[in-house]
This record gives structure tokens, sequence and C-alpha cells, in this order.
């Protein structure tokens, strides 16, 4: 039986050697991560400061791919199908969470059919209007749209995403009848918004704080439970509509079946990265909260957010097929 014993030792032996270097040498060529939201806008701006500092830990390019359409739905399947191998990454945000209950014939379920990798930041959404609106606070935009029903139009990034969502739940919880404007992306919404064409939009914070400290745009209120940190001086929408609250993330996922050594690598670059006080300023200066978080507890999360976001599709009455 030493023959047997020898044979299953030098089997033992080659499997590592097979599964040893994969690991050891990822990545060993460019990665894709895919956004599915346009240049310029607020996940397009958090991915390039991250791709940038990933690039240079990992030692090969991160490079950010742009897969716009169907509130990041196109992106979101083109990674599902992607090979698992940590080469195809999505960028995760809250449409992710948001899609599963409002869209009724996706093709994919995003819990199911991908790997929690690392998250990135918290943010908050915020209202901001075009200059041409009278109202100076949400207690007076909420009068505005009262007295101007159906004559009011808020932008989007598109179809199931925080910001449309966002502002789905404000007018059911204010009853501002107001009609949706989706856009491939908030960064093309807002010439339309400093023009007047659309009134008013809920936008990620990076974007949306650009706009309105440039005074393209006025700043209303953050979606915040409270008054978020990094902009004190904006009043949370809840101080005068208790009870809203929408608060989003920002994270990394990738394909079902992806190692979890390969996925561990990428969480510690992402933990490193939140570590560094350089990257730490640029994405706080975006309006974000960074927040590591391990495999389980970002996947955890998404869970928890696509299960809140199920309850205010019902609640606002939404859908989209």
């Amino acid at each position: 039986m030493k023959w047997a014993r020898a044979f299953l030792v030098g089997l033992a032996a080659a499997a590592c050697l097979v599964t040893q270097p994969a690991a050891a040498a990822y990545p060993d060529r460019p990665i894709r991560w895919l956004i599915g939201f346009s240049p310029g806008g607020p996940v397009d701006i958090v991915a390039r400061i991250m791709a940038q500092w990933l690039s240079d830990r990992l030692g090969q390019q991160v490079v950010v791919e742009n897969r716009t359409g169907s509130g990041g739905n196109i992106a979101a399947a083109a990674m599902i199908n992607a090979p698992p191998d940590g080469y195809t990454l999505l960028f995760v945000a809250p449409n992710n969470a948001i899609s599963t209950s409002l869209y009724k014939k996706l093709p994919y379920d995003f819990i199911r059919d991908t790997v929690p990798v690392a998250s990135i930041m918290q943010l908050t959404n915020m209202l901001v209007v075009s200059n041409d609106v009278p109202a100076k606070t949400v207690k007076e935009f909420i009068d505005y749209c009262h007295a101007n029903p159906g004559k009011i139009a808020f932008a989007s990034s598109g179809n199931g995403t925080s910001v449309h969502m966002a502002a789905e739940l404000f007018k059911a919880m204010t009853k501002c009848d107001m009609l949706h404007v989706p856009y491939r992306g908030s960064a093309l919404a807002f010439p339309d918004i400093i023009s007047n064409k659309v009134q008013l939009i809920f936008d990620n914070l990076p974007t949306a704080l650009e706009q309105s400290r440039g005074g393209s745009v006025r700043a209303l209120g953050v979606t915040s439970p409270q008054r978020w940190p990094t902009v004190p001086e904006v009043p949370a929408i809840a101080d005068t509509v208790p009870g809203y609250e929408s608060v989003g993330f920002y994270g990394i996922s990738a394909p079902k079946g992806t190692p979890p050594d390969i996925v561990e690598i990428l969480n510690k670059a992402v933990g490193e990265a939140l570590k560094d006080p350089k990257l730490v300023a640029r994405l706080t200066e975006t309006g974000g909260i960074p927040r590591a978080m391990t495999p389980a507890e970002f996947g955890k999360l998404v869970a928890d957010e696509t299960e809140k976001w199920r309850k205010v599709v019902e609640f606002a009455g939404v859908s989209v097929d």
C-alpha cells in the first residue's frame, strides 16, 4: 500500500502546483471594472479615483468601462455572464438592490448570481433644483409642487437607480405630482436641469455637490435621516418630511464562482486603499464616507438593502417591465 499512499501524496502536491500559482499570479493582465452609468457621473467619479489606486497597488491596470442603460442592469448582466476569474468586476450601487423588485423581467438574480467583494463607501443623495425654481427650502418646494401639479419634471440617472427611487419615495410621502425623465446617467441630466427643461434631481452627492457649490443649481436637502457630515450646511429632507430616508452605498461584486482567494486579494487591496489618507481625502471630497467591509459583511449589506428597497418599491407603487 506504500505505492498508493505515495500516489495520493503526489496527487495532492500536483493539485497545489496547479492551484497556488493561479492565485499567486493574480492579476497578470488588466481587470475590467464595469460601470452602469455615463462618464462624469457620481459612480464614474468614485470608480476612477479607486481604479487608479488599485492599478498602482495590484500592478495591473484596472480599466473603468461604462456600460450604460437600463438603470445599470446592462452592466450587471455583462458582469454576471463573464468568466468568474476575477478579471471582470462590477461597481455595485443601490440600483442593483432596487432592480430586484422594480424590474419584473430581469434575466438574473443579483444576490444568487454574484459574489460580494468589497465595500467602498456610504453616501447620501441630495435634492437640487434649477435656479429658476423659486423654492429655497424643502417646504417651499413641496408647496410649489402642490401649486403646479403635473408641471414639474424630475430627472434621474435611469429607472431603478437610487436617484429615481429617492424621488418616487418623496412623491409618495408628500403627494407631489411630478413627471419622471430618466437619463443614461445623472451627468447627462444636469444641462437640462440648469436650463430648467427639467426642474430637479435627487442625485448622488458627488455630482450634486459639485454642481450646487458651483452655483449651477440650488441644494435644498439631503436624503439621509439627519444632516450629512460632509455637507452639514444642507438640512435633511426628513426635517420637513418625517421618516423620509435614502442612504446609498458603493462597492464591488464579481461573477458567481469567482475563487475565494481572488476575492480576498481584491478585498484586501480595497481595504488598504481605504486606509490611505490621501485616497480617503479624495473620496470624502466627493461627499461620501469611506467604509471597508469583509466580503461577508458587504454581502449582508446588499441583501439588507435589497429587502429595504423592495418595501419602498411597494410603498411607492412603481415597477418597470
